[in-house]
């Protein structure tokens, strides 16, 4: 069960296997929206179900986690991170309410799941539900691109083998940190200047995140021959993305990133990943060596770690195989089935 934030998709529909059930959408509120018909479904679907699985922040959380205890139904929940808006009255008070709303979410819920331990113990609110939590890491999986992709893609983007070239996957949103990569450029460019950026995701009309478009904007003006602006990419347009970087940066400012999946895929791709110290942030470098950890919004440790690893390469490198194994679908889908089954013993006894 999820929103039908676009109205062109179908209310329900099957997918490899999987019946989604999207609740109408009849207004928004900040990254917020609201759907008066989401209790009634949520009631019908927790009743006709063994287990309910819930991925959080989310406001509506509470409520089905309530369903599934008055039904008897084992809960469990997903903290995927933090929700911080923007600054402002307003966001402050939405900030606040999805808190309390998540936080009720927690106490009813059986297990409550993290992507890391390192997160867990940092963040104010797993620490709460200490006694109940579960870590799974999360599944990351990318196709294969093939050589003719990645250099069609190349071509498409306009590169042209100088480099080297520095890539990031992300909206335009303040906690992903935009600021520190554009404040690095300059240093960047003192040893490389025909290094490029190629950003990689959404950064026109970013919901609630105006004003921080507007504040970037001229720095963006002032490295526009080097920084390019690529949309959002298809998985397929993502693997061939991906091989044609010499790095990943992910310079997130807060916890409202967990773990930064990107990391991955990147690795998954050979590319090594450069990421800020933050609690299961710096998880994907830390586990593998592919990359180096920065401190939180420092630019110019951010381009000196650029500096070493493109200067360097092929010390950071580690076989696909050893990432695709360590991040997958099966060894999460393992973990949680058995998470399922075990509280449905537990039911019953």
């Amino acid at each position: 069960m999820t929103s039908r934030y676009d109205r062109s998709l179908p209310l329900t529909e099957e997918h490899e296997g999987v019946r989604v059930v999207r609740v109408p959408v009849a207004f928004r509120v900040s990254k917020g929206v609201i759907m008066p018909t989401f209790g009634f479904i949520a009631t019908r679907l927790v009743r006709r179900h063994d287990v309910v699985s819930l991925h959080l922040p989310q406001f509506d959380a509470a409520g089905v986690a309530a369903r599934a205890r008055l039904m008897g139904k084992p809960c469990t929940l997903t903290y995927h991170c933090d929700l911080k808006l923007p600054a402002g009255p307003f966001n402050g008070f939405v900030n606040r309410v999805v808190d309390v709303m998540n936080y009720l979410a927690g106490l009813l819920a059986d297990r409550v799941v993290a992507y890391t331990e390192d997160f867990a113990i940092h963040s104010p609110y797993l620490s709460r539900f200490a006694h109940k939590m579960v870590v799974i890491p999360p599944p990351v999986e990318l196709p294969s691109a093939t050589p003719e992709e990645v250099a069609r893609f190349a071509r498409r983007v306009g590169l042209d083998g100088r480099g080297p070239v520095i890539g990031m996957a992300a909206r335009l949103a303040t906690e992903k940190g935009v600021e520190v990569l554009l404040e690095a450029l300059p240093r960047v460019l003192e040893v490389y200047p025909t290094a490029r950026v190629l950003f990689a995701g959404q950064y026109q009309n970013v919901l609630g995140e105006e004003a921080y478009a507007r504040r970037l904007a001229p720095l963006l003006e002032r490295h526009r021959d080097r920084w390019t602006f690529l949309g959002v990419l298809s998985p397929r347009e993502m693997a061939a993305f991906y091989p044609n970087l010499d790095v990943i940066v992910v310079p997130s400012l807060n916890s409202t990133e967990s773990f930064g999946l990107v990391q991955v895929e990147a690795m998954l791709c050979g590319t090594p990943s450069i990421a800020s110290d933050l609690p299961g942030v710096r998880q994907p470098v830390l586990q593998t060596g592919m990359g180096e950890i920065v401190p939180v919004g420092d630019p110019r440790a951010l381009a000196e770690a650029i500096l070493r690893v493109v200067s360097r390469r092929e010390r950071y490198v580690r076989p696909r195989e050893e990432i695709a194994q360590r991040w997958s679908t099966e060894q999460t889908a393992a973990a949680y089935e058995a998470l399922f089954e075990q509280l449905l013993a537990r039911a019953v006894s």
